[in-house]
């Protein structure tokens, strides 16, 4: 799946009083977040200057020119703000690795071969990632709950928990 844009990192509250901002990045190595060309969800491209781990200093392109966030308030303004790559930017993942971004559009298919529907999102606040289904019900990102994913037949074998089972039947 080559969707067009990757979510790369997200920016967070403000810190100090000159315009930097917290940066929660989505990479392994947060650092290279700055190494990449990022855009905003309107097109809008952003350099980072990290001043010190997870804190950055923002410079915006606008089509007006280029404008450096450099006071609290305008750091306030940008928190939330989600900054993306181009898919093209991104080396190719291993054979047995892949994006979360590659998971949205496969089927969700029961090990008895049950559809359970489409991936939708894939959402991690933390604690682990989950699969969200056309249904909106959601399912942990685990081996056990997700023990196969076959991109090139566009779907992932999943064995939903006990408790989200019963959920799943009592919807349908």
């Amino acid at each position: 799946m080559d969707h067009a844009l990757i979510l790369m990192g997200v920016i967070g509250k403000p810190h100090g009083v000159r315009g930097a901002v917290h940066v929660h990045a989505y990479t392994e190595n947060p650092a290279s977040l700055a190494d990449f060309a990022l855009r905003d969800q309107r097109g809008r491209t952003i350099d980072l200057a990290w001043i010190t781990e997870g804190v950055a200093r923002i410079t915006l392109h606008e089509p007006t020119g280029k404008h450096i966030v450099a006071d609290r308030d305008a750091a306030a303004k940008l928190v939330n703000l989600q900054l993306f790559v181009e898919r093209s930017a991104l080396p190719p993942a291993d054979d047995d690795e892949f994006y979360l971004a590659d998971l949205i559009g496969l089927a969700a298919i029961g090990a008895d071969g049950t559809t359970h529907g489409t991936i939708t999102a894939v959402h991690d606040y933390g604690a682990g990632a989950s699969l969200e289904l056309d249904d909106g019900s959601l399912l942990p990102f685990t081996r056990a709950v997700v023990p196969e994913i076959d991109l090139a037949a566009k779907r992932a074998i999943v064995v939903p928990p006990i408790e989200i089972r019963g959920e799943i039947e009592v919807r349908e």
